[in-house]
C-alpha cells in the first residue's frame, strides 16, 4: 500500500521543486560556509530563499518531505541541512511500481 504521507508530500509543487533541486544541489545552490552541498545537504535557509518563502514555511515543507522518507535532515551547528534520501526514494518507486 502506498503511504498517504508520501502522496501528500508529492502533491505540492514547491516540494517537487525542492526534490528536483536537491537532485543536483551544486547546480542549484551557492557554496556554503558549513556543510558540503552533496555530502551534508543544502542549508534550509538557501532552500527558503530559492523558494521565495519564509524560513518557517520552508521548514514545514522540508519536514513533510522528511516524514515521507524523501529527504534526510542533518544538523550542523545551528543549521539544518537537507539532502535526498535516495534509498527511501527507490523504495517508494518500487512500491508505486508494484501497487499501481
Amino acid at each position: 500500500m502506498i503511504p498517504v504521507d508520501v502522496l501528500s508530500a508529492l502533491a505540492s509543487e514547491r516540494r517537487l521543486l525542492i526534490l528536483g533541486w536537491l537532485r543536483d544541489p551544486v547546480a542549484h545552490f551557492p557554496s556554503q560556509v558549513d556543510g558540503d552541498l552533496v555530502e551534508d545537504g543544502v542549508c534550509s535557509v538557501f532552500i527558503a530563499t530559492k523558494l521565495g518563502i519564509t524560513q518557517p514555511s520552508a521548514t514545514g515543507h522540508l519536514k513533510i518531505l522528511e516524514r515521507a522518507g524523501l529527504i534526510q535532515g542533518k544538523r550542523i551547528k545551528q543549521w539544518v541541512f537537507y539532502r535526498r534520501d535516495e534509498e527511501g526514494i527507490a523504495e517508494i518507486k518500487r512500491v508505486l511500481d508494484t501497487e499501481l
